[in-house]
């Protein structure tokens, strides 16, 4: 029972625990979105961007402080309540699809909104504090591939379910299941362990500060805008989901329903590629940890500027009054499908990048919880306003070019930011000693609390 315990509270075990839920709740959102107009039919796209409006605004608001619900509250329940806005969102689109009630979409938007930035608060949490400092960008990658997955199972799911469909909209069964998928992974976060039960195998543990006053947990967050690092790292923050409202929309637009789920299945396994091919240099040993963010950085730009050059010239080809959707057998159809799974792999390398750099400023869960609140804030601020721009039928060339400037001007930034790294952020205090284990460790605490 003692080894079992031993492996369940490693900080790997936690980790893939931690990308299944995540491949449930947001992996299934992500495929759902990744379809464009939430698998409805493209004209109802206003309606699903309406919503993704009022969820990325409330995303942003609910984020800047969830880092502080998180260290009151605990991993595990703030993951729990996090997760039940997915499944609600997802039966929105349900209802819509069989009764027509859009208030309920918007609604749902808004409730997923405050509780994604609570689920993602806490997942920041444990994905960048629990791995030693020399396996945190490998760690990145298990969890980006599990939470990846997610939209490759829900791509599958629509695909098999719309193979011979030749309508502008999914079936009504795939919300169905997407729904059941999202409750499994409600239940998956009541089986977390809380941080201070975990030890890593270089002897130290994960171990938080006693929840304090919501007042002193508030001051906290206020502090996150004293670091000038993470200020550095606002517009790297913004364009990290703006490119989404773009990229959804134009898969929407220029292909058909069946090939839509096709290109996102495939979307989505490029970004697991994407995550494992940084995550493994960001870990590799024969260099400093300062040089490899630089090196990271610095083929980051250049890769992106290249995807982006290439994505604006396909875009000049066609906009949003597209009205000759592309199946897989159609001419055509090959260039822009490689583009799209190159979007998507290139979208896993910036967000991997973007944790790794929050996780080489600090191993305490409680100031990386309020990191990934204030990373997700920002980052939803920028989808709103992506959202709510494409509400407004803005010109896909526009949107496309929008996405491309704001990656642009955030690499000086991220360098500086890079260039700034410490070797280490570990302290003698952090070490409870090879020869205690993980259960070792829990009984000692369950001793504390009742003394």
């Amino acid at each position: 029972m003692s080894k079992l315990y031993d492996i369940y509270a490693t900080p790997l075990a936690q980790v893939c625990l931690l990308g299944l839920v995540c491949l449930c709740c947001p992996g299934m959102f992500n495929a759902l979105s990744g379809l464009g107009a939430g698998g409805l039919m493209a004209s109802d796209i206003t309606l699903t961007n309406t919503a993704n409006s009022v969820l990325y605004a409330l995303f942003a608001l609910v984020g800047f402080f969830a880092g502080s619900v998180t260290n009151k509250l605990g991993v595990r329940l703030t993951l729990t309540i996090g997760s039940f806005g997915y499944a609600i969102y997802s039966s929105s689109l349900w209802v819509y699809d069989t009764k027509q009630v859009s208030g309920y979409v918007i609604a749902a938007g808004a409730i997923l909104g405050c509780c994604a930035g609570l689920l993602w608060s806490a997942q920041g949490a444990v994905m960048m504090s629990y791995p030693e400092e020399k396996n945190k960008g490998k760690y990145v990658a298990v969890f980006w591939g599990l939470f990846n997955i997610g939209g490759i199972l829900g791509s599958l799911i629509t695909l098999g379910m719309n193979l011979n469909n030749s309508a502008g909209k999914v079936q009504t069964g795939t919300y169905v299941a997407f729904v059941v998928i999202m409750v499994l992974g409600i239940f998956l976060t009541l089986t977390m362990l809380p941080p201070s039960k975990i030890v890593r195998k270089d002897g130290t543990r994960v171990d938080v500060a006693k929840a304090t006053h919501w007042s002193d947990e508030l001051k906290g967050v206020l502090n996150v805008w004293k670091e000038w690092r993470m200020l550095a790292l606002i517009p790297a923050f913004l364009a990290s989901n703006w490119f989404y409202s773009y990229q959804f929309h134009m898969n929407a637009v220029y292909f058909d329903a069946a090939t839509r789920a096709l290109n996102g299945t495939m979307y989505w396994g490029f970004q697991i590629v994407g995550s494992l091919l940084i995550g493994l240099f960001l870990d590799y040993q024969g260099i400093t940890r300062r040089m490899r963010g630089i090196i990271a950085g610095a083929v980051l730009f250049v890769v992106l500027m290249g995807v982006w050059g290439g994505g604006f010239a396909f875009q000049l080809t066609f906009e949003n009054d597209f009205d000759e959707p592309k199946h897989w057998t159609s001419s055509g159809f090959g260039g822009p499908f490689v583009l799209y799974l190159i979007y998507g792999m290139t979208d896993a390398m910036y967000q991997s990048y973007m944790y790794w750099l929050m996780g080489a400023m600090s191993n305490d869960p409680s100031m990386l919880a309020r990191y990934a609140g204030f990373y997700k804030a920002v980052q939803s601020a920028g989808a709103a306003c992506a959202f709510g721009i494409d509400t407004g039928s803005v010109r896909l060339r526009w949107a496309c070019l929008i996405s491309w400037l704001l990656l642009f001007v955030s690499f000086p930034l991220i360098i500086l930011v890079a260039s700034k790294i410490n070797e280490t952020n570990i302290t003698e205090e952090d070490f409870v000693g090879p020869e205690k284990t993980a259960y070792e460790v829990t009984d000692e605490k369950k001793q504390e609390e009742t003394a």
